[in-house]
Formats: structure tokens, sequence, C-alpha cells
């Protein structure tokens, strides 16, 4: 049965929560998200640990084939050296470029581990990929904001203690510590996040000729935010008001 674009019920990714939507055009073999931004986990932060030890491993499914390149896709169901030492993925034996696969329970995301092991075992590493939420939960209420300059990632804390990526278009990446887009970006969500009071978690800007607040932006790009730090409400108030 073919859709045509009535039959189509996508919730806007400015209102409310949408946690993924997949986007694929199929005769030239691209699939990826529509909306959420891809993220990257290459160092660990106790944040990142703390998110990674509540992933659960799972067999891959097609979500998880748009995080990798088309190559790589068959790397996704080959063991690792560890568990066959005749994996397509082995190397020498000892050496690896295995791929695993869990999924947040939290967020229903896909999660994508991609494993580099020299020969010898002189550099050992995983590095993960997952797609950021466009919201949190309809339930979820926000407690803290995260700046964690270890991984690079930013984070939000909800008052259940559950630990979320902050929500992120695909085309809008975070930063602190400096002037341009990525900190221009997280300004403008943590300008929206207070004058909602902690209410709008949600990705997207400011309403049309809106602009930032002074201050924020001033904290924002400034050496004082470039810094791992956990944030209240209150406390992103009180920056507001400097």
């Amino acid at each position: 049965m073919s859709l045509t674009p009535p039959d189509l019920n996508l919730t806007d990714p400015t209102k409310g929560y949408t946690h993924f939507v997949l986007y694929v055009e199929a005769q030239i073999g691209a699939a990826g998200s529509a909306w959420n931004a891809t993220v990257s986990i290459e160092r660990q932060s106790p944040y990142a640990r703390e998110w990674l030890d509540r992933l659960v491993r799972c067999e891959p499914n097609a979500l998880h084939v748009t995080l990798v390149n088309t190559q790589d896709i068959p790397r996704l169901f080959d063991p690792c050296v560890d568990d066959d030492k005749d994996s397509p993925a082995a190397v020498s034996g000892s050496g690896c470029v295995c791929h695993r696969t869990w999924y947040d329970p939290v967020f229903d995301l896909p999660v994508v581990g991609k494993h580099f092991r020299t020969v010898g075992a002189g550099t050992d590493q995983w590095t993960y990929a997952t797609y950021a939420p466009l919201d949190l939960r309809p339930n979820d209420v926000f407690a803290s904001l995260v700046i964690d300059r270890i991984s690079d990632l930013f984070w939000i804390r909800t008052t259940a203690g559950t630990l979320s990526f902050l929500p992120e278009h695909h085309s809008r990446g975070y930063d602190v510590g400096r002037p341009g887009g990525g900190p221009g970006a997280f300004a403008e969500y943590v300008h929206k996040l207070i004058a909602s009071d902690g209410q709008d978690t949600a990705i997207g800007g400011l309403p049309h000729g809106q602009h930032v607040d002074p201050h924020i932006l001033a904290w924002v790009t400034s050496q004082d935010a470039n810094r791992t730090q956990e944030l209240t409400l209150e406390q992103l108030k009180a920056i507001q008001r400097r």
C-alpha cells in the first residue's frame, strides 16, 4: 500500500516528544536520521559511563545500519576476535575491527560500538555512536544541564535522576568557550530553557526575530562555561542576571 503525504502524521519536532524519525532514500542507498543529531562517544567521562552502563545488548537491526557506513554494515554481524579468532573482524589473531550493537532502554534509540584493537593490543578502544533525542519524554522534568568537557558532550538530568543527551537537531552542534555557531546554538537552547522555566526541552531555535540574551551568550562563549559542570535552572537564571 502506498502512502500519500496526508497519511503521514509526524510530530512537529519543535512541539512535544518525538525521539526518532528515520530518513531513507533506497534508490541511492542512503539511510539516517531526518532530524536527530548523531552523537559520538570517543572519550569516556563519568557521565558517559553512567549512560553506557544502562545500555542493553541486542542483535543488529535496521536502525543500527543507519549509524555506520555502507561498507561497515556486514561488520555489524561479525563476532569480536575475543569470541571467534577466525571472525572476519579479526586481524592476525589478536587485532579486531568488529562492531557491537545495543539500544538505550530509556529512549529506545540504537547504539553501535566500534572496536579497534591493534595486533598485540597496543591500542584497544571502543567508540560509540547513537542519536540524540528531540525532546525529553512527556513525563520527564528538567533538573539540571550538564557541560561535559571530558567527552565533549552535553546532557540533561531529570528530577528522577535519568541522564539524557541534550536534545539536538542534526544540523546544529553544541559547543562552549568560543564564538561561533556551536556556542550560539547552545546559548539559544539555554535561553529557551530559562524562558520556559525549564518546561521547553525540545529542539528548535528561538522564535523568529528574537535574539539570545547577551548575558547568556557572553557566558556560553567565555572560559567560565568551558569546564565540566552540572547546572540547575536556578544557577542558569543566575548566569542570565549577571
